[in-house]
């Protein structure tokens, strides 16, 4: 069983937002004997709920991913500083570069475009009929680390068979808003010069998924031509309000560190003096209209999973060709993980999309 504390649903900083302030006193973890075995539930008088649930790990999804699930993670905190998330992360990454390149084998040479580097990802096998063809990623990380310029182009590279150009942009606290939106137009605009607009498509994970509604957003205002397609997984397009989801789910779902919401625009740290709803930084109160074919996927314990749906739905709303791939039970980009049946189809269902809009 998973055992679910005390959450209060109000608003919450992003929760892949670096931890800068002084280190507080860290709690001890809940112990078997402490964890809560029922559910309750109490509605305050301003509507916040203060909830405990127990949920066992559902058959509907694979052996590997309800292991994955069941993994025990300590819930003290608060989270780790800023240098030890990113040593993590380049570990992480480090270590997912060599296992997605087991199932995807491909070249990648590190160079820069635009004075922006970036990473070139050729899968193994490309055909001469996909050369004037490129993927732009924009990866995840919290805005703060590299998480995904591995794992999110090597799979879709190699599913492809399409060569995918990683834009390594600048990262906060160091920098804020729009630095890395500049640094993906500036890739962009690059890119213009060799590829027609209709054969580029741009797509990013989590932070690289909101960065991937900023920039189509910023492309809009410039008046540049749209990439063919757009892919969003795991995002938001609101740095203002707050969704559900981000106050339920810590990074690994269920398990693991989670803060009670607090007030305020989402990463401070990236927003810095920017309006929360400028429509650069937060897509959804900007229009919408004239995007080109989007994919959203996101998954049921995500905590970006109520960003990723209010986005697509304003999509709808405006038109776009917009469709929506949700995950029963799954975490945060769960598709970086290789080991998992649901990551090795959701990166198909992702590079699928991408060839039919590339193909029309």
């Amino acid at each position: 069983m998973i055992a679910r504390h005390v959450r209060r649903i109000t608003c919450f900083a992003i929760a892949l937002a670096p931890i800068l302030a002084a280190q507080q006193p860290t709690p001890k973890p809940t112990t078997a004997a402490e964890a809560p075995n029922r559910d309750t539930s109490y509605i305050d008088a301003n509507g916040t709920a203060h909830v405990t649930r127990v949920v066992p790990v559902p058959q509907t999804i694979s052996p590997e991913a309800q292991k994955s699930l069941g993994r025990r993670e300590p819930d003290q905190g608060p989270p780790q500083p800023l240098e030890q998330r990113r040593k993590m992360t380049d570990a992480y990454t480090a270590s997912a570069r060599i296992e997605w390149t087991k199932i995807c084998p491909n070249t990648i040479v590190e160079q820069k475009m635009a004075g922006v580097p970036v990473r070139i990802v050729t899968p193994e096998g490309m055909p001469g009929s996909n050369d004037d063809k490129v993927l732009l990623n924009l990866h995840g990380g919290g805005f703060n680390s590299d998480s995904g310029s591995y794992t999110e182009s090597i799979p879709i590279a190699g599913y492809t068979k399409i060569k995918v150009v990683a834009v390594l942009y600048r990262l906060s606290p160091e920098v804020k808003f729009p630095a890395a939106v500049d640094d993906s137009i500036a890739v962009y605009k690059e890119l213009l010069k060799t590829y027609q607009p209709k054969h580029i498509v741009i797509y990013g994970t989590s932070a690289g998924a909101i960065l991937t509604a900023e920039v189509a957003a910023k492309i809009k205002q410039l008046g540049l031509p749209m990439p063919a397609a757009l892919g969003i997984f795991s995002g938001m397009g609101d740095f203002a309000r707050n969704g559900d989801s981000i106050a339920m789910y810590a990074l690994r779902g269920l398990a693991g560190h989670l803060d009670p919401p607090e007030p305020g625009a989402h990463d401070p740290y990236y927003v810095a003096s920017t309006d929360p709803k400028d429509p650069v930084l937060s897509p959804i109160y900007g229009d919408l209209h004239g995007l080109p074919p989007t994919l959203f996927v996101t998954s049921g314990r995500d905590l970006l999973l109520s960003g990723t749906v209010n986005l697509h739905r304003a999509y709808l709303l405006a038109g776009v060709d917009a469709r929506l791939v949700v995950y029963d039970a799954l975490t945060h980009a769960f598709w970086y993980d290789p080991k998992l049946p649901e990551a090795i189809e959701a990166n198909h269902v992702m590079a699928d999309f991408f060839v039919q809009q590339l193909a029309r």
